[in-house]
């Protein structure tokens, strides 16, 4: 009964198709028997005495990377640097913009002509210390954005699972942000020219606290970008850490000017001395002992560095 069911049905079309190329090679056959099978048994024969191929491509090998994946570690910081160039006009220009204003105004404002300090122009005293203000600014916010804005997004794990150390994942973000940081100085210091007499006095002091003054901040924007959970932590780190930091350690005025406790608080903070070795390369004279600042800001460097691997080796925040 089921078989007479299913002959009485219409045949699927894969089976009709099928049953089509069957009838179409055995007439084919049927036509000319001799010749096909004999052109199938030569073409064998040759394939079987061929000699087997040698240049065939080989399959892929593990890289050796030795103690240190450079390749690695310039990828990513490569991709960083693409990553706030490919948005110059927010990430250059606007800083020249905001420092050309703060010049403006307090020159405006303080009467920056006929006003000196310590012999030299207001507005050359002000010019070094809103140029390393911007280049704080703007390093924190490459390495700090850039790893919020990959956590919110879920992309982290992209940097994670390559083979990179803690070591090479600091490097490449922090280094980044020292590019962006030294960028933005330069720029700044070629837009005030225009409107400021600047004297490049001892370069060494200048290119060393500018160096030193991005790598700060790189890392903390990092340590920062690591323990954040979204922008507005970020935001409480600027408003209430980076700017207080900055505004309150010379950048527009002399802290020969602060009563005592003030005058050791200020030398205290690391950011006074970033800014007194760069306005001395600038305009000859440091409000404080420059080899000491020196080391100062290079003993802070190597603690943040070490407290930024340590959060990448342990997956603080990063990994569930």
């Amino acid at each position: 009964m089921a078989s007479r069911e299913s002959a009485g049905r219409p045949m699927p079309k894969l089976l009709m198709f099928i049953k089509k190329l069957e009838w179409i090679a055995a007439s084919a056959s049927a036509a000319c028997p001799r010749r096909g099978q004999a052109a199938y048994h030569a073409a064998m024969d040759d394939r079987l005495a061929a000699p087997p191929e040698t240049n065939l491509a080989a399959p892929p090998a593990p890289r050796r990377m030795g103690l240190v994946n450079a390749r690695g570690a310039w990828t990513l910081y490569a991709k960083e640097v693409r990553r706030f160039v490919k948005v110059g006009q927010q990430t250059l220009l606007a800083p020249v913009v905001t420092t050309l204003l703060f010049l403006a105004i307090f020159t405006l404002a303080l009467g920056g002509d006929q006003r000196s300090i310590a012999g030299v122009p207001f507005d050359q005293f002000l010019a070094p210390g809103l140029v390393m203000m911007a280049i704080a600014q703007n390093a924190f916010a490459n390495t700090a954005s850039s790893l919020v804005i990959s956590k919110v997004q879920g992309n982290i794990v992209d940097v994670l699972m390559p083979p990179l150390s803690p070591s090479e994942l600091t490097m490449g973000y922090a280094l980044a942000g020292v590019t962006r940081g030294l960028m933005v100085g330069a720029v700044c210091i070629v837009a005030m020219t225009v409107f400021v007499e600047v004297h490049l006095r001892d370069m060494g002091l200048i290119l060393y606290h500018a160096a030193m003054a991005s790598l700060m901040l790189s890392l903390l924007g990092l340590m920062g970008g690591i323990w954040a959970d979204k922008f507005d932590h970020i935001a409480a780190v600027t408003n209430f850490i980076v700017t207080p930091a900055a505004f309150l350690s010379g950048t527009f005025y002399s802290i020969e000017r602060l009563p005592g406790f003030w005058n050791t608080l200020a030398h205290i903070n690391p950011l006074f001395f970033l800014i007194d070795g760069f306005r001395a390369g600038f305009i000859g004279r440091a409000d404080g002992p420059l080899l000491l600042g020196a080391l100062v800001v290079a003993a802070v460097n190597a603690l943040l560095w070490a407290i930024c691997h340590w959060m990448f080796k342990s997956g603080y925040k990063l990994k569930a």
